[in-house]
């Protein structure tokens, strides 16, 4: 019995003769911008940029303004209506540079706190074995669900009136000591790094603490970076912890002072909207000018090239 015949198609591929150019690539039908974004993308990310970027804008405009202009029209450049009074004028009435100085040692003393507490415990939580670690752990995330607001009226009657420490650094610093999100983000990244580093230095003798401050920190800088970044922010615009446990001016944060200006000085003053606004800028500023120095360290995360051997 004969099979039946079907026929093979058999693919035929086209040569390109030598010495022709190639033929060009094929590209998709949209187009993309210089920077590899689509028009649509770019469009929505300026978009996004501005609304964010806006309310800084305005800040500052309305700082520089003679007289305050809250219409649409306000948040253009009027050359005729623009002064540096109003900074003079928040200066005088609550000394701007004490209150920096004050927010500075306030904000320095809980980020050495956070660095110094919380890489250990980062560390302890992600390389070492040891009974109840994980009970430590969800503990820790509890702890983050827990209103700091709650907590105001024991705290208060711990630091400032058992410990007596109204008015002073350490009663302000105290309770923000231990960052739970910074142990979060220094044990994310001591799990990044290879357990075969650690079990070596453990085989040549070397101690828990000698492995840690020789190995781990310097493999991890962008983990401290991005805590104290992340820490930064907090203490540096508190202000309800501060105003209850400081009474004396000398002591206060820039936040508190303009809380205290608003409430009792800007009824009386020429502009209080714009001296508001002033002292608003000078306190904004260090925040964004750490924000735009660290930028690069802040997103990177790629730690693992370090552990290459």
């Amino acid at each position: 019995m004969a099979k039946d015949f079907q026929p093979t198609m058999t693919k035929t591929t086209t040569t390109t003769p030598p010495g022709s150019p190639a033929p060009p690539p094929r590209t998709s039908g949209r187009k993309k911008s210089k920077n590899g974004l689509k028009p649509l993308s770019f469009l929505l990310l300026a978009l996004g940029a501005f609304v964010f970027l806006f309310p800084f804008y305005y800040m500052l405009i309305g700082s520089l303004q003679t007289e305050p202009d809250t219409s649409i029209a306000g948040a253009f450049p009027n050359f005729g209506n623009i002064t540096g009074q109003n900074y003079v004028l928040i200066n005088e009435s609550i000394n701007l540079f004490r209150g920096l100085i004050n927010s500075g040692i306030f904000t320095g003393g809980v980020i050495l706190c956070t660095v110094i507490f919380g890489i250990p415990v980062g560390y302890a939580l992600a390389q070492m074995h040891f009974r109840g670690r994980g009970v430590v752990f969800a503990l820790m995330l509890l702890v983050q669900m827990v209103p700091f607001q709650l907590l105001l009226i024991p705290l208060y009657v711990l630091i400032v009136r058992d410990y007596g420490l109204a008015d002073t650094y350490l009663g302000m610093i105290l309770p923000f000591a231990i960052n739970s999100t910074a142990v979060f983000v220094f044990r994310q990244y001591f799990l990044q790094l290879p357990a075969s580093l650690f079990e070596a230095a453990r085989i040549d003798g070397a101690s828990e603490m000698r492995i840690l401050t020789r190995i781990a920190v310097p493999l991890v800088r962008p983990a401290i970076v991005t805590a104290i970044l992340l820490t930064f922010i907090g203490p540096w615009n508190e202000f309800l912890w501060p105003f209850l446990v400081t009474k004396d001016a000398a002591y206060q944060p820039l936040a508190v002072s303009l809380a205290n200006y608003i409430s009792n000085v800007a009824a009386t003053a020429a502009n209080p909207f714009g001296a508001i606004l002033a002292g608003a800028c000078v306190l904004a500023a260090p925040a964004v000018g750490l924000f735009i120095i660290f930028q690069r360290q802040f997103i990177s995360t790629n730690i693992g090239s370090s552990a290459k051997g």
